[in-house]
């Protein structure tokens, strides 16, 4: 097991401190909970059963919102399922996408089984060897600030790999609507006369 210190829900609240017009979009499980737990955002998008798509719905939202910062947070497991989504975006170079991997090298939902980077698969690794012309793992409390202020202005495509203790947080559930959630996102990008029923 690992001895990594950061509280991944600490680490999401103080990257969403002062987070502005970010566009803030989640994997399926935990991470949409840590999200959940610090705000109810209009420009939250958190995804409830597309393992291994956060990271693509990140890359086609920046797409089309170009002028908008585009966050994901998702978790190892789910990074690991998708991998081949960081050489698109890689090839896609996406100036206003930061994906925030919250890797406590653990399967969360399924029970706590060991992934890949328990093993000494390197995310970062796999990100600047597609392209990324930004990538880091970060361990320490001190460069979480450092990541808050490059989300707001890096030219990306960013990934951040934060290496997270394994915390049984209680759930926090985001709307479960996927309509709801559509039409909320869109409303708050496009105007109301942009909801589709």
């Amino acid at each position: 097991m690992s001895g990594y210190t950061l509280h991944r829900r600490t680490v999401v609240a103080r990257l969403l401190q002062d987070r502005g017009e970010l566009l803030v979009l989640t994997g399926l499980g935990a991470s949409a909970w840590d999200l959940a737990s610090v705000s109810d955002s209009s420009l939250d998008f958190p995804l409830w059963g597309a393992m291994g798509g956060a990271a693509m719905f990140g890359l086609g939202l920046a797409l089309a919102q170009p002028e908008r910062r585009v966050v994901v947070f998702t978790g190892d497991g789910e990074m690991l399922m998708g991998l081949g989504s960081l050489s698109t975006i890689a090839v896609a170079r996406p100036a206003n996408l930061s994906l925030v991997v919250l890797d406590n090298e653990l399967y969360g939902e399924t029970g706590a089984q060991a992934t890949h980077t328990a093993a000494g698969v390197d995310l970062e690794g796999v990100a600047r060897a597609c392209g990324f012309p930004t990538a880091m793992t970060l361990t320490e409390d001190r460069q979480i600030d450092g990541l808050r202020a490059d989300l707001h202005t890096h030219q990306g495509p960013l990934l951040a790999v934060v290496k997270v203790a394994h915390s049984p947080d209680p759930m926090t559930l985001p709307p479960r609507d996927g309509t709801f959630l559509k039409n909320r996102m869109r409303a708050a990008l496009l105007g109301p006369g942009a909801i589709l029923e």
